[in-house]
Protein backbone atom coordinates (compact mmCIF):
# COMPACT_ATOMS: atom_id res chain seq x y z
CA UNK A 1 0.00 0.00 0.00
CA UNK A 2 1.07 3.56 -0.70
CA UNK A 3 -0.37 5.38 2.32
CA UNK A 4 0.43 8.93 3.37
CA UNK A 5 2.93 8.93 6.22
CA UNK A 6 1.52 11.87 8.23
CA UNK A 7 -1.91 10.18 8.10
CA UNK A 8 -0.35 6.95 9.37
CA UNK A 9 1.17 8.94 12.23
CA UNK A 10 -2.29 10.43 12.93
CA UNK A 11 -3.88 6.97 13.11
CA UNK A 12 -4.12 6.82 16.91
CA UNK A 13 -5.94 10.15 17.05
CA UNK A 14 -8.30 9.06 14.27
CA UNK A 15 -9.05 5.85 16.17
CA UNK A 16 -9.86 7.91 19.27
CA UNK A 17 -12.22 10.12 17.25
CA UNK A 18 -13.92 7.16 15.59
CA UNK A 19 -14.55 5.39 18.86
CA UNK A 20 -15.85 8.56 20.48
CA UNK A 21 -18.39 8.89 17.68
CA UNK A 22 -19.28 5.20 17.98
CA UNK A 23 -19.94 5.62 21.70
CA UNK A 24 -22.36 8.49 21.10
CA UNK A 25 -24.58 7.48 18.18
CA UNK A 26 -27.33 9.82 17.00
CA UNK A 27 -30.21 9.08 14.65
CA UNK A 28 -31.16 10.91 11.46
CA UNK A 29 -31.41 14.69 11.87
CA UNK A 30 -30.41 14.32 15.55
CA UNK A 31 -26.64 14.38 14.88
CA UNK A 32 -26.07 17.49 16.99
CA UNK A 33 -23.17 16.18 19.08
CA UNK A 34 -21.56 14.49 16.08
CA UNK A 35 -21.89 17.63 13.97
CA UNK A 36 -20.43 19.71 16.81
CA UNK A 37 -17.44 17.36 17.05
CA UNK A 38 -16.86 17.51 13.29
CA UNK A 39 -17.16 21.31 13.21
CA UNK A 40 -14.88 21.63 16.24
CA UNK A 41 -12.15 19.52 14.64
CA UNK A 42 -12.37 21.33 11.32
CA UNK A 43 -12.18 24.71 13.03
CA UNK A 44 -9.28 23.54 15.20
CA UNK A 45 -7.41 22.65 12.00
CA UNK A 46 -8.08 26.07 10.45
CA UNK A 47 -10.81 24.94 8.05
CA UNK A 48 -13.80 27.30 7.50
CA UNK A 49 -17.12 25.58 8.21
CA UNK A 50 -20.61 25.82 6.74
CA UNK A 51 -23.35 24.52 9.05
CA UNK A 52 -27.09 24.02 8.86
CA UNK A 53 -27.43 22.44 5.41
CA UNK A 54 -29.90 19.60 5.82
CA UNK A 55 -30.37 20.60 9.46
CA UNK A 56 -27.30 19.07 11.05
CA UNK A 57 -25.02 18.89 8.00
CA UNK A 58 -21.46 20.22 8.15
CA UNK A 59 -19.21 21.22 5.24
CA UNK A 60 -15.53 22.07 5.55
CA UNK A 61 -14.09 24.40 2.90
CA UNK A 62 -10.40 23.74 2.23
CA UNK A 63 -9.02 26.30 -0.26
CA UNK A 64 -5.55 26.77 -1.66
CA UNK A 65 -4.15 28.70 -4.59
CA UNK A 66 -6.15 30.68 -7.10
CA UNK A 67 -7.99 28.06 -9.14
CA UNK A 68 -11.78 28.13 -9.23
CA UNK A 69 -11.94 24.36 -9.59
CA UNK A 70 -13.57 22.34 -6.80
CA UNK A 71 -14.31 18.76 -5.81
CA UNK A 72 -16.66 17.33 -3.16
CA UNK A 73 -15.94 14.43 -0.81
CA UNK A 74 -18.89 13.09 1.18
CA UNK A 75 -19.31 11.04 4.37
CA UNK A 76 -22.47 10.21 6.35
CA UNK A 77 -22.88 10.73 10.11
CA UNK A 78 -26.11 9.11 11.35
CA UNK A 79 -26.60 5.91 13.34
CA UNK A 80 -29.34 3.27 13.41
CA UNK A 81 -32.21 2.58 15.85
CA UNK A 82 -30.62 -0.66 17.06
CA UNK A 83 -29.56 -2.00 20.47
CA UNK A 84 -25.85 -2.80 20.41
CA UNK A 85 -24.73 -6.28 21.55
CA UNK A 86 -21.05 -5.38 21.88
CA UNK A 87 -19.69 -4.78 25.38
CA UNK A 88 -16.24 -3.39 24.60
CA UNK A 89 -15.18 -0.01 25.97
CA UNK A 90 -16.39 2.09 23.03
CA UNK A 91 -19.87 0.52 22.83
CA UNK A 92 -22.90 2.76 22.44
CA UNK A 93 -23.86 4.83 25.48
CA UNK A 94 -27.29 5.53 24.00
CA UNK A 95 -29.81 2.72 24.44
CA UNK A 96 -31.51 1.69 21.24
CA UNK A 97 -29.02 3.56 19.04
CA UNK A 98 -25.92 2.16 17.37
CA UNK A 99 -23.39 2.87 14.65
CA UNK A 100 -24.09 -0.45 12.95
CA UNK A 101 -23.35 0.72 9.42
CA UNK A 102 -19.92 2.28 9.88
CA UNK A 103 -20.86 5.92 9.45
CA UNK A 104 -18.61 6.64 12.44
CA UNK A 105 -15.72 5.30 10.35
CA UNK A 106 -16.82 7.16 7.21
CA UNK A 107 -16.90 10.45 9.11
CA UNK A 108 -13.51 9.79 10.67
CA UNK A 109 -11.79 8.84 7.40
CA UNK A 110 -12.96 12.12 5.88
CA UNK A 111 -11.82 14.03 8.96
CA UNK A 112 -8.40 12.42 8.56
CA UNK A 113 -8.25 13.59 4.96
CA UNK A 114 -9.38 17.10 5.94
CA UNK A 115 -6.67 17.30 8.60
CA UNK A 116 -3.95 16.38 6.12
CA UNK A 117 -5.24 18.62 3.31
CA UNK A 118 -5.35 21.60 5.68
CA UNK A 119 -1.78 20.97 6.90
CA UNK A 120 -0.35 19.97 3.50
CA UNK A 121 -2.28 21.89 0.82
CA UNK A 122 -0.62 20.35 -2.24
CA UNK A 123 -3.42 21.37 -4.58
CA UNK A 124 -4.79 24.39 -6.40
CA UNK A 125 -8.52 24.87 -5.91
CA UNK A 126 -11.13 23.92 -3.29
CA UNK A 127 -11.94 20.66 -1.56
CA UNK A 128 -15.37 20.56 0.05
CA UNK A 129 -15.57 17.88 2.75
CA UNK A 130 -19.27 17.13 3.14
CA UNK A 131 -20.54 15.53 6.35
CA UNK A 132 -24.11 14.51 5.67
CA UNK A 133 -26.90 13.70 8.14
CA UNK A 134 -29.75 11.26 7.77
CA UNK A 135 -28.55 8.73 5.20
CA UNK A 136 -30.50 5.89 6.83
CA UNK A 137 -33.78 6.27 5.00
CA UNK A 138 -34.31 9.97 5.71
CA UNK A 139 -32.96 11.55 2.51
CA UNK A 140 -30.27 13.67 4.17
CA UNK A 141 -28.38 14.12 0.89
CA UNK A 142 -31.51 15.55 -0.73
CA UNK A 143 -32.10 17.78 2.30
CA UNK A 144 -28.59 19.25 2.01
CA UNK A 145 -29.08 19.81 -1.71
CA UNK A 146 -32.48 21.43 -1.15
CA UNK A 147 -30.78 23.81 1.30
CA UNK A 148 -28.30 24.88 -1.39
CA UNK A 149 -25.35 22.51 -0.98
CA UNK A 150 -24.21 22.70 -4.59
CA UNK A 151 -25.02 26.40 -4.84
CA UNK A 152 -22.79 27.26 -1.90
CA UNK A 153 -20.31 24.52 -2.82
CA UNK A 154 -20.12 24.51 -6.66
CA UNK A 155 -18.19 21.27 -7.17
CA UNK A 156 -17.31 19.78 -10.55
CA UNK A 157 -17.80 16.26 -9.21
CA UNK A 158 -18.65 14.52 -5.95
CA UNK A 159 -17.32 11.25 -4.53
CA UNK A 160 -18.51 8.90 -1.77
CA UNK A 161 -17.31 5.77 0.03
CA UNK A 162 -18.83 3.01 2.19
CA UNK A 163 -17.24 0.17 4.12
CA UNK A 164 -18.16 -3.34 2.98
CA UNK A 165 -18.00 -6.26 5.46
CA UNK A 166 -16.85 -9.56 4.02
CA UNK A 167 -14.51 -7.94 1.52
CA UNK A 168 -10.79 -8.12 2.39
CA UNK A 169 -9.86 -5.34 4.79
CA UNK A 170 -8.56 -2.31 2.94
CA UNK A 171 -9.36 -3.43 -0.60
CA UNK A 172 -11.26 -0.90 -2.71
CA UNK A 173 -14.06 -1.87 -5.08
CA UNK A 174 -16.29 -0.16 -7.61
CA UNK A 175 -18.28 -0.70 -10.78
CA UNK A 176 -19.32 1.82 -13.41
CA UNK A 177 -23.06 2.28 -13.91
CA UNK A 178 -25.64 0.97 -11.43
CA UNK A 179 -23.97 0.00 -8.15
CA UNK A 180 -26.86 0.19 -5.67
CA UNK A 181 -30.59 -0.11 -6.22
CA UNK A 182 -33.46 2.29 -5.85
CA UNK A 183 -35.39 1.96 -2.59
CA UNK A 184 -39.18 2.10 -2.72
CA UNK A 185 -42.04 1.01 -0.50
CA UNK A 186 -45.68 0.24 -1.11
CA UNK A 187 -48.85 -0.23 0.90
CA UNK A 188 -52.03 -1.83 -0.41
CA UNK A 189 -55.32 -1.65 1.46
CA UNK A 190 -58.02 -4.06 0.26
CA UNK A 191 -61.57 -3.22 1.27
CA UNK A 192 -63.99 -6.16 1.18
CA UNK A 193 -67.07 -7.07 3.22
CA UNK A 194 -66.95 -8.99 6.47
CA UNK A 195 -69.19 -11.84 7.56
CA UNK A 196 -69.47 -14.77 9.90
CA UNK A 197 -66.82 -17.32 8.93
CA UNK A 198 -69.59 -19.95 8.68
CA UNK A 199 -71.26 -17.83 5.99
CA UNK A 200 -68.39 -16.93 3.65
CA UNK A 201 -70.82 -16.53 0.75
CA UNK A 202 -72.10 -13.39 2.49
CA UNK A 203 -68.63 -11.81 2.42
CA UNK A 204 -66.18 -10.26 0.03
CA UNK A 205 -63.14 -11.93 1.52
CA UNK A 206 -60.16 -9.51 1.46
CA UNK A 207 -57.75 -12.29 2.47
CA UNK A 208 -58.47 -14.24 -0.71
CA UNK A 209 -58.07 -11.05 -2.72
CA UNK A 210 -54.74 -10.43 -1.02
CA UNK A 211 -53.57 -13.96 -1.81
CA UNK A 212 -54.46 -13.58 -5.48
CA UNK A 213 -52.77 -10.19 -5.75
CA UNK A 214 -49.64 -11.38 -3.93
CA UNK A 215 -49.23 -14.33 -6.27
CA UNK A 216 -49.89 -12.26 -9.38
CA UNK A 217 -47.45 -9.53 -8.33
CA UNK A 218 -44.63 -12.08 -8.38
CA UNK A 219 -45.19 -12.56 -12.12
CA UNK A 220 -44.18 -8.93 -12.69
CA UNK A 221 -40.54 -9.82 -12.06
CA UNK A 222 -40.71 -13.25 -13.69
CA UNK A 223 -42.82 -12.34 -16.74
CA UNK A 224 -42.88 -8.56 -17.24
CA UNK A 225 -39.26 -7.72 -16.42
CA UNK A 226 -36.52 -8.60 -18.90
CA UNK A 227 -34.27 -11.40 -17.60
CA UNK A 228 -31.25 -9.10 -17.97
CA UNK A 229 -32.84 -6.43 -15.73
CA UNK A 230 -32.58 -7.01 -11.99
CA UNK A 231 -35.57 -6.29 -9.79
CA UNK A 232 -36.89 -7.25 -6.36
CA UNK A 233 -40.54 -7.15 -5.26
CA UNK A 234 -40.87 -8.32 -1.67
CA UNK A 235 -44.11 -8.38 0.32
CA UNK A 236 -42.90 -8.09 3.90
CA UNK A 237 -46.16 -7.69 5.83
CA UNK A 238 -49.75 -8.93 5.47
CA UNK A 239 -52.28 -7.86 8.08
CA UNK A 240 -55.92 -8.93 8.39
CA UNK A 241 -58.43 -10.45 10.74
CA UNK A 242 -59.08 -10.57 14.46
CA UNK A 243 -60.80 -13.90 15.20
CA UNK A 244 -61.15 -17.44 13.88
CA UNK A 245 -64.88 -17.11 13.20
CA UNK A 246 -64.90 -13.77 11.38
CA UNK A 247 -64.19 -13.06 7.73
CA UNK A 248 -62.61 -9.60 8.04
CA UNK A 249 -63.66 -6.65 5.95
CA UNK A 250 -60.16 -5.44 5.07
CA UNK A 251 -56.57 -6.57 4.56
CA UNK A 252 -53.31 -4.78 3.93
CA UNK A 253 -50.00 -5.64 2.33
CA UNK A 254 -46.72 -3.74 2.73
CA UNK A 255 -43.34 -4.26 1.14
CA UNK A 256 -40.44 -2.98 -0.91
CA UNK A 257 -39.39 -2.75 -4.55
CA UNK A 258 -35.76 -2.44 -5.66
CA UNK A 259 -34.49 -1.78 -9.20
CA UNK A 260 -31.34 -0.51 -10.90
CA UNK A 261 -33.15 1.63 -13.47
CA UNK A 262 -36.05 4.09 -13.43
CA UNK A 263 -37.84 2.59 -16.50
CA UNK A 264 -38.02 -0.81 -14.79
CA UNK A 265 -39.27 0.88 -11.62
CA UNK A 266 -41.94 2.76 -13.60
CA UNK A 267 -43.12 -0.49 -15.17
CA UNK A 268 -43.30 -2.35 -11.85
CA UNK A 269 -45.28 0.40 -10.14
CA UNK A 270 -47.72 0.57 -13.06
CA UNK A 271 -48.21 -3.21 -13.22
CA UNK A 272 -48.67 -3.50 -9.45
CA UNK A 273 -51.44 -0.94 -9.55
CA UNK A 274 -53.14 -2.52 -12.59
CA UNK A 275 -53.05 -6.04 -11.15
CA UNK A 276 -54.34 -4.87 -7.75
CA UNK A 277 -57.20 -2.85 -9.25
CA UNK A 278 -58.38 -5.52 -11.71
CA UNK A 279 -58.02 -8.41 -9.28
CA UNK A 280 -59.97 -6.56 -6.60
CA UNK A 281 -62.67 -5.68 -9.13
CA UNK A 282 -63.00 -9.34 -10.10
CA UNK A 283 -63.81 -10.15 -6.47
CA UNK A 284 -66.06 -7.08 -5.94
CA UNK A 285 -63.51 -5.51 -3.60
CA UNK A 286 -61.87 -2.09 -3.82
CA UNK A 287 -58.26 -1.07 -3.16
CA UNK A 288 -56.16 1.90 -2.13
CA UNK A 289 -52.59 1.62 -3.42
CA UNK A 290 -49.71 3.87 -2.36
CA UNK A 291 -46.20 3.65 -3.83
CA UNK A 292 -43.44 5.74 -2.28
CA UNK A 293 -40.13 6.31 -4.04
CA UNK A 294 -37.46 6.83 -1.39
CA UNK A 295 -34.03 6.67 -3.02
CA UNK A 296 -33.19 6.49 -6.74
CA UNK A 297 -30.65 3.94 -7.99
CA UNK A 298 -27.03 4.87 -7.37
CA UNK A 299 -25.38 5.08 -10.78
CA UNK A 300 -21.64 5.73 -11.02
CA UNK A 301 -20.54 7.92 -13.91
CA UNK A 302 -18.11 6.14 -16.22
CA UNK A 303 -15.49 8.90 -16.53
CA UNK A 304 -15.32 9.57 -12.79
CA UNK A 305 -15.25 5.83 -12.06
CA UNK A 306 -12.27 5.34 -14.35
CA UNK A 307 -10.56 8.26 -12.62
CA UNK A 308 -11.29 6.86 -9.16
CA UNK A 309 -9.92 3.44 -10.14
CA UNK A 310 -6.61 5.06 -11.03
CA UNK A 311 -6.42 6.68 -7.60
CA UNK A 312 -7.43 3.45 -5.88
CA UNK A 313 -4.61 1.55 -7.58
CA UNK A 314 -2.11 4.19 -6.49
CA UNK A 315 -3.20 3.81 -2.87
CA UNK A 316 -3.71 0.05 -2.43
CA UNK A 317 -2.05 -1.39 -5.54
CA UNK A 318 -3.58 -3.22 -8.48
CA UNK A 319 -4.20 -6.37 -6.44
CA UNK A 320 -6.20 -4.41 -3.87
CA UNK A 321 -8.68 -2.96 -6.37
CA UNK A 322 -11.85 -4.75 -7.49
CA UNK A 323 -13.16 -3.11 -10.66
CA UNK A 324 -16.21 -5.29 -11.24
CA UNK A 325 -17.99 -5.27 -7.88
CA UNK A 326 -21.35 -7.02 -7.94
CA UNK A 327 -24.08 -4.38 -7.57
CA UNK A 328 -26.20 -4.67 -4.45
CA UNK A 329 -29.94 -4.31 -3.96
CA UNK A 330 -29.20 -2.14 -0.94
CA UNK A 331 -29.69 1.59 -1.41
CA UNK A 332 -27.86 4.84 -0.64
CA UNK A 333 -29.03 8.42 -0.79
CA UNK A 334 -25.69 9.52 -2.28
CA UNK A 335 -27.65 8.58 -5.40
CA UNK A 336 -29.35 11.99 -5.19
CA UNK A 337 -25.98 13.75 -5.44
CA UNK A 338 -25.02 11.64 -8.47
CA UNK A 339 -28.24 12.74 -10.20
CA UNK A 340 -27.09 16.36 -9.98
CA UNK A 341 -23.31 16.03 -10.20
CA UNK A 342 -21.01 13.54 -11.91
CA UNK A 343 -19.10 11.33 -9.52
CA UNK A 344 -18.33 7.90 -8.17
CA UNK A 345 -19.11 5.85 -5.07
CA UNK A 346 -16.73 3.11 -3.92
CA UNK A 347 -16.59 0.32 -1.33
CA UNK A 348 -13.72 -0.23 1.10
CA UNK A 349 -13.42 -3.76 2.50
CA UNK A 350 -14.11 -4.01 6.24
CA UNK A 351 -12.80 -7.57 6.65
CA UNK A 352 -14.45 -10.60 8.25
CA UNK A 353 -14.85 -9.21 11.77
CA UNK A 354 -11.62 -10.54 13.26
CA UNK A 355 -10.59 -6.94 14.00
CA UNK A 356 -13.26 -6.50 16.69
CA UNK A 357 -12.16 -5.92 20.28
CA UNK A 358 -12.72 -8.45 23.03
CA UNK A 359 -16.33 -8.08 24.13
CA UNK A 360 -17.90 -7.97 20.71
CA UNK A 361 -21.31 -9.56 20.22
CA UNK A 362 -21.59 -13.14 19.05
CA UNK A 363 -23.28 -12.20 15.78
CA UNK A 364 -21.53 -11.56 12.46
CA UNK A 365 -19.79 -8.30 11.65
CA UNK A 366 -22.37 -7.38 9.01
CA UNK A 367 -23.98 -4.04 8.29
CA UNK A 368 -27.08 -3.30 10.41
CA UNK A 369 -26.11 -6.10 12.82
CA UNK A 370 -25.91 -5.49 16.60
CA UNK A 371 -22.46 -7.14 16.71
CA UNK A 372 -20.94 -4.95 13.97
CA UNK A 373 -17.96 -2.64 14.47
CA UNK A 374 -15.98 -0.57 11.98
CA UNK A 375 -12.42 -1.70 11.30
CA UNK A 376 -10.07 1.04 12.54
CA UNK A 377 -7.26 -0.31 10.35
CA UNK A 378 -9.13 1.27 7.42
CA UNK A 379 -8.84 4.82 8.73
CA UNK A 380 -5.46 5.71 7.16
CA UNK A 381 -6.37 3.82 3.97
CA UNK A 382 -9.65 5.68 3.43
CA UNK A 383 -8.12 9.02 4.40
CA UNK A 384 -5.18 8.48 2.00
CA UNK A 385 -7.62 7.62 -0.80
CA UNK A 386 -9.56 10.83 -0.20
CA UNK A 387 -6.41 12.96 -0.19
CA UNK A 388 -4.93 11.45 -3.34
CA UNK A 389 -8.27 11.68 -5.13
CA UNK A 390 -8.68 15.38 -4.29
CA UNK A 391 -5.07 16.23 -5.15
CA UNK A 392 -5.12 14.39 -8.47
CA UNK A 393 -8.58 15.66 -9.43
CA UNK A 394 -7.56 19.30 -8.99
CA UNK A 395 -4.20 18.74 -10.71
CA UNK A 396 -5.69 16.97 -13.74
CA UNK A 397 -7.48 18.62 -16.68
CA UNK A 398 -11.24 18.77 -16.12
CA UNK A 399 -12.82 15.38 -16.73
CA UNK A 400 -15.66 17.01 -18.68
Amino acid sequence: MNLIEPIIQFHAELTHIRRAIHSNPELSYEEVQTADLVAQKLTEWGIPVIRGLGGTGVVGVIRNGSSSRAVGLRADMDALPLQEHNTFMHKSKNDGKMHACGHDGHTTMLLGAAHYLAKHPNFDGTVYVIFQPAEEGARGAKAMMDDGLFTQCPVEAVFGMHNWPGASAGCLGVVAGPMMASSNEFELLIQGKGSHAAQPHMSVDPIMVAVQIAQSWQTIVSRNTSPIDSAVLSITQIHSGSATNIVPDSASMIGTVRTFTIPVLDMIERRMREIAEHTAAAFNATITFEFKRNYPPLINHATETEFAIGVMKDVVGDAGVLTNVEPTMGSEDFAFMLLEKPGCYVFIGNGDGAHRDVGHGLGPCNLHNPSYDFNDDLLPIGASYWVRLAERFLASPPLR
